[in-house]
């Protein structure tokens, strides 16, 4: 009869090597926390509306940095730099095409109101 599989332990990866869920536990955890901490604040209105945005900013930047960490395996070893500079590019590439997006549209709006008057 076969041994039961243990729940710490997953199969082996493509690139070797045993993967264990810890990780990922520890990813949903922070990514819990990290959502729970500006709801509560917003929630209880503790704090004034600027300070909120500050802590929701924060919140949000090191949400991003523990899912390029705990669940995309982004960190700065060499064997990973060329995958976060292609995440880099592609964040560039998506803050001009909002950016820009965001300009023309206001640009257009402050113009329509000028023309309004």
């Amino acid at each position: 009869m076969p041994a039961a599989p243990q729940l710490s332990k997953m199969p082996t990866s493509p690139h070797g090597g045993e993967v264990t869920i810890k990780p990922y536990l520890v990813g949903v955890v922070l990514a819990l926390v990290l959502t729970a901490i500006p709801f509560g604040f917003v929630a209880a209105r503790t704090l004034r509306p600027i300070q909120i945005l500050v802590v929701i900013g924060a919140a949000a930047i090191t949400q991003v940095v523990v899912h390029l960490r705990y669940f995309l395996h982004l960190d700065l070893k060499p064997s990973s730099q060329n995958k976060l500079i292609a995440l880099c590019f592609a964040a560039v590439v998506l803050l001009i095409l909002v950016g820009g997006t965001l300009w023309i549209m206001f640009d257009v709006d402050y113009r329509m109101q000028a023309a309004g008057r």
